[in-house]
């Protein structure tokens, strides 16, 4: 029966994935563009492996076809089946490749009359080609930063280029005291694997530079390898320095109107407005340590005056001013000290638009 290494290929061509394993082994860890089908399921998988520890891999592998059997074993092929009749080029695999893909696997051709192929070596071996791919001496070697004050619109300036790689985007979180998002951050085996993706797809495109935003080691939860934060942090740094208030007005739509109507679309609108103020407030209490408790207290108190003006008006203006002393007495100097004590080489310093016209004119990105 067919197998394939060729990684590269499956990545680049966002190729299909049936994941056999178990869902607590997929919840772990798995690939982009794949789907977690198991052959079987935790229970089974349990049972299965306290056979194989006591009698040995035949009478597990017997316990097996015997547990997955008749109207069961039928709908787990039928569930293969109805996805590889939507897309077609599917691959499959499981954890080492071995007894459960290649029963799948065979199950599948029984049926369908035809092979599909299965990951030679399964989720390890891809799993390993892809902690090779983060190794600084594997990714691009022209790295250019974008930094800025908070507020400066940063990621949506980057979302233009096509060669930047997104990490706020690949943790799904905005990488500050107020970054996360309702749904969770992936795991952290995800987030590597994840970007091992786009840095994969970032070196076949073959692009002279690759553009990063200016982050730390860590994204919310999730953190970049030491070797490679240590690569990225090499890369030559510009600034993006927009006035106040562009930063004001840029922070409000992203933290107040945006995150307002996913909390809505969530929760409803006045349940939802609540549940925002609280996700608010509690990031705030985060800066405590930082800020004082004076601090802190009006910060505080200037939110909550917003927020009752928000439940009178149903206008969001008087948030501006807790965002203003927000970016003012936190943010900007944590940034400022920052610039002040980096070891990158700064090479231009400018708005959206003339950073915009510097790297699509001082430098050739493609």
């Amino acid at each position: 029966m067919q197998t394939t290494k060729d990684f590269e290929k499956i990545i680049v061509n966002d190729i299909p994935l049936i994941d056999v394993r178990a869902e607590v082994e997929f919840s772990k860890g798995a690939f982009l563009n794949s789907i977690n089908i198991p052959i079987m399921d935790n229970l089974e998988r349990h049972v299965i492996g306290i056979e194989y520890k006591q009698k040995g891999n035949d009478s597990a592998t017997a316990l097996g076809h015997e547990l997955v059997s008749g109207a069961l074993r039928e709908t787990r092929i039928n569930k293969w089946i109805d996805f590889i009749n939507k897309n077609p080029e599917t691959i499959i695999y499981c954890f080492r490749g071995g007894q459960r893909s290649r029963i799948a696997q065979s199950w599948i051709k029984e049926h369908m009359k035809r092979d599909i192929q299965r990951i030679e070596g399964g989720y390890k071996a891809f799993r390993n080609y892809l902690i090779e791919s983060l190794l600084p001496k594997n990714v691009p070697q022209n790295i250019i930063i974008l930094g800025g004050y908070t507020g400066s619109g940063k990621t949506k300036f980057l979302s233009k280029f096509p060669t930047t790689i997104n990490l706020e985007q690949l943790a799904h979180h905005r990488g500050s005291s107020f970054g996360r998002h309702l749904e969770p951050q992936p795991s952290q085996i995800n987030f590597e694997n994840n970007l091992a993706y786009a840095i994969i797809k970032h070196k076949y495109k073959n692009y002279k530079y690759m553009l990063l935003e200016d982050e730390g080691k860590h994204i919310g939860a999730n953190f970049i390898p030491r070797e490679l934060a240590n690569h990225f942090a090499k890369g030559k740094l510009i600034i993006l320095d927009e006035n106040i208030d562009t930063r004001i007005n840029i922070t409000h739509q992203e933290y107040v109107i945006d995150t307002q109507e996913k909390y809505f679309l969530q929760f409803g609108k006045d349940i939802g407005l609540y549940e925002w103020g609280k996700y608010i407030l509690s990031s705030i209490e985060r800066l405590k340590k930082k800020l004082g408790s004076t601090a802190t207290a009006e910060l505080i108190s200037s939110f909550n005056q917003a927020f009752s003006m928000q439940l009178l008006t149903e206008k969001t203006v008087a948030h501006n001013n807790w965002i203003k002393t927000l970016l003012l007495d936190y943010y900007d100097p944590m940034y400022q000290y920052q610039l002040n004590n980096t070891d990158k080489e700064i090479i231009f310093t400018g708005n959206t638009d003339e950073v915009k016209e510097f790297l699509e004119s001082e430098i050739s990105l493609y």
